[in-house]
């Protein structure tokens, strides 16, 4: 299953954003997905993750902000992005996860955020 991230773009800080995950092939629906940022200068981190139930998961610094959500008819899973802040400036990337916690495959190239203040 290959993952494509898109959706990025200039915004200004309390805007949001809606960043969607395409896949293709036809087991998507039994993955869970997961959100990653990597802001310049340091490490990838998980922002938000969804099971193939749609039971979600947040960092504590997006609580409240952002939703993840998927749609299994579309292979694709969306994250909507609120309030956005100029320090969450960074490229999103989504990801496969084994057992619900462990990225594998590609990061892929991500889809660039960038908040201005």
């Amino acid at each position: 299953v290959q993952l494509q991230a898109s959706g990025g773009g200039l915004v200004q800080a309390g805007g949001s954003l809606r960043l969607s995950c395409a896949a293709s092939g036809s087991l998507f629906n039994i993955n869970s997905i997961g959100w990653y940022r990597q802001i310049p200068g340091k490490q990838r981190e998980l922002v938000a993750r969804i099971s193939n139930e749609g039971n979600s998961y947040y960092a504590d610094t997006v609580k409240g902000r952002f939703t993840i959500s998927r749609d299994n008819a579309k292979n694709t899973v969306y994250l909507q992005m609120n309030n956005l802040k100029p320090e969450e400036t960074a490229v999103y990337y989504c990801i496969r996860l084994v057992n619900g916690v462990l990225p594998i495959g590609s990061w892929g190239q991500g889809t660039l955020v960038t908040v201005s203040s």
